[in-house]
């Protein structure tokens, strides 16, 4: 069982890290992190983790789809500095994109701070930070 749960966790930092579009292209990134899969086991983890592909072919994470929804419609630019991100929303909604950012307990992130059109986000290390703002990126162009 911790197997699969390590293989879930890197499937989820691959997914929410890299436009993957095809089975064997996450095969490949799993290998490169340290894990040998088939791809028949492949279909079953996408399968049970409910990860869906978007319209433009790249998978994503169930739990991170009401996320994207509201990086996609309302963030406007995100600007890294040592481990702080700051993300700029439109006017009225930085309160509601750092509650889906919280809620989508994301491995990167210590915690986040909203005011009106602002986030201030805080990542474990200036690493973690710029995987953030790459994360948040690919989610604002779907």
């Amino acid at each position: 069982m911790k197997k699969r749960n390590e293989r879930y966790n890197a499937i989820r930092e691959i997914i929410r890290n890299k436009s993957i579009r095809t089975q064997k292209e996450l095969v490949e990134e799993l290998r490169k992190s340290g894990f040998v899969c088939t791809q028949a086991t492949i279909s079953r983890d996408i399968n049970d983790m409910g990860l869906r592909k978007l319209a433009d072919g790249v998978y994503m994470l169930s739990e991170d789809l009401h996320l994207q929804r509201m990086i996609s419609d309302l963030v406007d630019k995100v600007t890294v500095t040592s481990n702080f991100v700051v993300v700029k929303t439109t006017v009225g909604t930085a309160q509601g994109v750092a509650a889906a950012l919280d809620n989508a307990e994301l491995p990167t992130t210590l915690g986040s701070i909203a005011g009106d059109d602002t986030i201030l986000v805080i990542a474990s290390d200036d690493s973690r930070a710029k995987d953030l703002e790459s994360m948040i990126n690919k989610l604002k162009v779907r």
